[in-house]
């Protein structure tokens, strides 16, 4: 996948400027795509430039005017294109994972910290799906929602995240408490 594709996919909303559309990475697309807000923005130029999304002017009054950008048919066709094709399996590419792969050899109270760390990230990240679904979803239950809802495609995203969160939570917090029975026992 390239970033070209989770910026058409986070347009399909509707309209949107540069820096929502940014905004929009850390809340909704982040959980399986994440891009620096200078990433998004050469994007949009080059997504434009080649007739995959529409942008047009915005006067303001008191600031500066603004892009706000659209997904086109050509986009459309685009996304459709790439739906269509194989997906490579997901793999795991993370820093706290070689470290604990390293715990043998390293201060396992440290690393047991960043276990820690990374739980309580993934709480907050918890508590902020739980909050995006809720919204998501309205008035409506769950079940109904997946049967009925308008767009689904963001709920179905956010509930991946919600339980990659919660099970990498988890994970964490087993490591850390081996980690630290482990010290404890006075094992290495």
């Amino acid at each position: 996948m390239a970033l070209r594709h989770a910026v058409l996919a986070a347009l399909l909303d509707g309209e949107l400027s540069g820096y929502h559309l940014a905004k929009s990475f850390d809340l909704g697309v982040a959980n399986f795509w994440s891009a620096a807000p200078q990433q998004v923005y050469s994007e949009l130029t080059r997504l434009e430039r080649a007739g995959l999304v529409s942008g047009r002017e915005v006067v303001q009054e008191s600031r500066p005017n603004k892009r706000l950008f659209r997904v086109t048919e050509a986009g459309l066709a685009e996304l459709g294109a790439f739906a269509a094709t194989a997906s490579r399996p997901s793999v795991i590419r993370d820093d706290l994972l070689v470290k604990v792969q390293a715990a043998d050899h390293v201060d396992t109270g440290e690393l047991a910290e960043r276990l820690t760390e990374r739980a309580a990230h993934a709480e907050a990240r918890i508590e902020l799906f739980g909050k995006v679904l809720r919204t998501l979803r309205g008035e409506r239950d769950e079940e109904e929602f997946l049967r009925h809802g308008e767009r689904v495609g963001p709920y179905l995203t956010c509930l991946r995240g919600l339980a990659f969160e919660q099970h990498h939570r988890a994970w964490c917090e087993r490591s850390a408490a081996v980690l630290r029975e482990r010290e404890a026992a006075g094992a290495r």
